[in-house]
């Protein structure tokens, strides 16, 4: 049987790991402000703003700083973007301001929406600091029939994410949160269906580490586009990108 989730705890966590980033450079701790984290960042933004077209209504979850937010709002969506940090909400309403954007405060696992609320319901980099079923659950709710749920999130086949999530010394280096872990996509796909999303699609994505220098960015890239096409190598990439949909009653 299952240890019960400390929910209480976990929430307190996660608001002190929003203190840490505020205080840190939250881009600087995810890799993000590198150019080739900078480049990374625009890929996965691609990703998910195809989805968000003019008239869809779309929830963020986690959107920390709205470095993403940012990135996705010329997609012309109404976008309600969320965060359990008052801290990093705080930066992100000062970095973006665009009138079809409103940031909120709110817990991932008791979202105060009504049911059929969304279009699509996103993020980046977030399932894996939330107890993941009960976040997919208030995201099947609040999704409308045939709606899409899309994330990107680290994959723990990847050795730098194994390392990061399971040896100490690392863990901390890395910057950590204390209830963080990462995702094995077949394991991830079997919990989404037990929930109720149907057509789920989860592949590897990603071999462009945010350290490569700009110069060898667009080799790399072309590298890193045969690399997530080969079988078996593609499973070690450092991220995960994930769809699934609502079924239609």
């Amino acid at each position: 049987m299952s240890r019960p989730v400390d929910m209480s705890s976990r929430l307190e966590h996660e608001k002190d790991h929003g203190r840490f980033l505020t205080s840190n450079g939250a881009e600087a701790v995810w890799n993000w402000d590198s150019p080739a984290g900078k480049r990374r960042a625009e890929r996965r933004a691609s990703f998910i703003a195809k989805e968000l077209t003019a008239g869809r209504r779309a929830l963020e979850i986690g959107c920390g700083t709205g470095l993403f937010t940012r990135m996705v709002a010329s997609s012309a969506a109404d976008i309600v973007a969320t965060d359990l940090s008052d801290e990093l909400l705080d930066m992100a309403r000062q970095e973006c301001r665009s009138p079809n954007v409103t940031f909120e405060i709110a817990d991932a696992h008791a979202l105060s929406y009504p049911d059929a609320s969304f279009d699509v319901v996103f993020g980046s980099s977030i399932l894996h600091h939330l107890e993941v079923e009960r976040a997919l659950q208030e995201v099947l709710r609040v999704l409308r029939p045939d709606g899409l749920m899309v994330f990107a999130e680290p994959n723990m086949v990847n050795p730098q994410i194994w390392a990061e999530r399971n040896i100490p010394v690392v863990r901390k280096w890395a910057g950590a949160s204390p209830d963080e872990t990462a995702f094995v996509r077949f394991q991830l796909e079997r919990s989404m269906k037990r929930i109720g999303f149907v057509d789920v699609n989860i592949w590897p994505h990603e071999f462009l580490h945010p350290a490569i220098p700009e110069a060898l960015i667009p080799p790399v890239e072309k590298l890193t586009s045969l690399l997530e096409k080969l079988p078996l190598v593609r499973e070690i990439g450092g991220s995960l990108l994930i769809r699934g949909y609502k079924a239609v009653v």
